[in-house]
């Protein structure tokens, strides 16, 4: 068995918890659900490379101007709620059986399904180095380069509401955070610029606003009312727009599945449909012609002469539909809790050389933070949540996010070799800090 662990699609930390910096944790893995039968593969044993359905599908370098650094872009969500038109239609959810519906063939799956497709392009601006003298000084000089990445999006109303994958508009894997330029291409062939109504790395979904009228408008179906074995269809842009519209279907293959990348829990639909690198955004079709989940990731492993394939996940319509109403109405994902500390593991080659604890070291506590109202300080190394030991950002993470904003955790830490414990109040993570 060779290879390792490759996060093909890493999702930004920061945007995890808010100020908060992860420790390196180099594998991922995939869980069963807890408290529900299911499949499990440890991504170490198995080298499973969990990879983007089209994150940053093709970056394609033009050199930018020596020394210019990648600017800070400006927060596009921030006041997304008064944008919104008055009559604007939120996401319903339709139980096809329920409502009598007839299930449809291939051929009308995608007639009714495709002018509610989109192609979704995105432009960053990515800081690399160069090699040489900077100012005639020895060293590499900073400079920055354009690129580009493609991907799908659904629409969701009439006046132009798109929803699609963040990692489609906001890129981790090279630094360049949100996209300064977001095109979309719809299906009668317009190109039309995109505003970022909000978005959010931690479940992978963004809200897109484009100016047009008339538009075809997805039906939504209730996720919770799949069973194994359904069959499903995808379409998507694999591989970019001269692949537009490529038709691929398969059946469900798992439900609520717990997957675990770079510290991130989804619970997410499993499909052998087949999903590439550009489908990230696009729909996965019940046999009614609804929607039924984003598709967002794909499974892939190689070691000796066995590869694994047809093992993709789409995000549930269910869940979809919380999130892009909390998006379209805040801007960000409520609920969502926040501890307010910027920190670092302390590994065990850093406890012996510094003399600390195994845990979690605080490097900052934000102002008016819930760290801060509990009392924690900078210097302080975090051991255990709730009674049970940590040792990095990951289980920290986790245990935190176990909870809700406003609930109360017991943190024990230690302060100058004495150790301690605080009730902390979550806060809601805005994602605005």
């Amino acid at each position: 068995m060779k290879g390792i662990v490759n996060i093909m699609n890493e999702y930004n930390m920061e945007n995890f918890e808010n100020q908060e910096i992860a420790g390196e944790n180099p594998f991922a893995s995939v869980k069963p659900p807890k408290k529900r039968r299911g499949l499990k593969i440890t991504a170490f044993l198995l080298a499973m490379t969990m990879v983007s359905g089209g994150s940053i599908m093709a970056y394609k370098g033009i050199a930018g101007e020596s020394g210019s650094s990648v600017s800070e872009l400006s927060d596009k969500n921030e006041d997304s709620s008064s944008k919104l038109n008055d009559g604007l239609r939120q996401m319903s959810l339709i139980n096809a059986e329920d409502a009598g519906s007839s299930i449809l063939s291939s051929e009308e799956i995608v007639e009714k399904v495709l002018p509610s497709v989109v192609g979704i392009e995105s432009e960053f601006t990515v800081q690399n180095l160069s090699g040489g003298y900077y100012y005639g000084f020895g060293g590499n000089a900073p400079s920055s380069s354009s690129a580009s990445a493609t991907g799908t999006g659904v629409i969701i109303t009439e006046d132009g509401y798109i929803v699609t994958n963040a990692h489609v508009i906001y890129d981790s894997q090279y630094g360049a955070g949100l996209s300064e330029k977001i095109s979309v291409l719809v299906n009668d062939g317009e190109r039309y610029d995109a505003e970022v109504i909000g978005y959010d790395t931690d479940c992978d979904l963004a809200v897109l606003k484009i100016k047009a009228n008339g538009l075809v408008p997805a039906e939504f179906g209730d996720s919770d009312s799949l069973k194994l074995g359904e069959s499903v269809t995808a379409i998507g842009n694999p591989l970019g727009f001269d692949l537009m519209n490529t038709v691929t279907g398969g059946m469900v293959s798992g439900l609520n599945r717990q997957i675990t990348i770079n510290d991130k829990e989804m619970i997410l639909l499993q499909t052998d449909a087949a999903i590439n690198s550009g489908n990230s955004g696009g729909p996965l079709i019940n046999k009614y012609g609804q929607v039924i989940g984003i598709n967002s990731s794909k499974m892939s492993a190689s070691y000796s002469d066995t590869s694994i394939e047809g093992i993709g996940f789409a995000i549930p319509s269910n869940e979809v539909s919380r999130i892009v109403d909390d998006l379209m109405e805040f801007g960000y994902v409520t609920g969502k809790p926040r501890l307010g500390i910027s920190c670092q593991d302390v590994t065990e080659n850093v406890s012996r050389m510094y003399d600390l604890p195994l845990g979690v070291y605080i490097i900052e506590v934000s102002r008016d933070s819930a760290a801060e109202k509990a009392g924690l300080e900078q210097g302080d190394v975090i051991t255990a949540v709730d009674g049970e030991e940590i040792t990095s950002y990951s289980q920290l993470n986790t245990k935190k996010n176990l909870h809700k904003a406003g609930d109360e955790i017991e943190i024990t830490y230690v302060r100058k070799g004495e150790e301690m414990t605080a009730k902390v109040v979550l806060d809601e993570n805005t994602g605005k800090e």
